[in-house]
């Protein structure tokens, strides 16, 4: 799905970009050689760039367990 139309950023373009270490939106951005133009993307950009964090994070193994 589009997320940026000026820039043509999709939801995968945003997985990739978390996937290679962005935290920030305008690291995602940054990854495609781009910026935000008009602004109207961010709020789903950092929603998206949220979720994917999260989910990375839950799928990650846990350093609370103790080694057996």
């Amino acid at each position: 799905m589009f997320v940026c139309s000026c820039n043509m950023l999709t939801d995968q373009d945003v997985e990739r970009a978390v996937d290679n270490g962005a935290t920030r939106p305008r690291e995602i951005y940054a990854a495609r050689g781009c910026r935000a133009q008009c602004g109207n993307c961010v709020p789903g950009v950092l929603c998206l760039l949220r979720r994917a964090i999260q989910a990375r994070a839950e799928m990650a193994p846990s350093d609370a367990l103790p080694a057996i």
